[in-house]
């Protein structure tokens, strides 16, 4: 059994490095920029969990050639400002795309 949670664990993160690898090469980016953009997720995500009033898990960040999209769902119009200000606030972030949807 525990065998078995480490196989799917070596293979899900086998499929994270595939998927990775076609997408620099699908969306045209240089590796260099490629991993600026996934420190600039990073970062972002690392700042909303340290944030009591957003809820990290419900909103998804992506990052493209410096450009953060936000998505997912916050609970109030000050959860969705804050997170979009967090994303604007980071370093090397061009432009901000906020797509989160506030659920009532």
């Amino acid at each position: 059994m525990k065998y078995a949670r480490a196989i799917a664990f070596a293979m899900l993160a086998g499929a994270t490095i595939v998927s990775t690898g076609c997408s620099v090469a699908r969306q045209q980016q240089s590796v260099g920029e490629y991993v600026d953009d996934a420190g600039i997720t990073t970062a972002i995500k690392a700042k909303m969990a340290e944030d009591k009033n957003v809820a990290a898990t419900s909103i998804s960040v992506e990052t493209l050639n410096g450009t953060v999209q936000l998505s997912g769902f916050a609970k109030s119009q000050a959860e969705k400002e804050r997170a979009e200000a967090i994303a604007r606030n980071t370093k090397h972030v061009r432009d901000v795309r906020n797509s989160v949807v506030v659920r009532p």
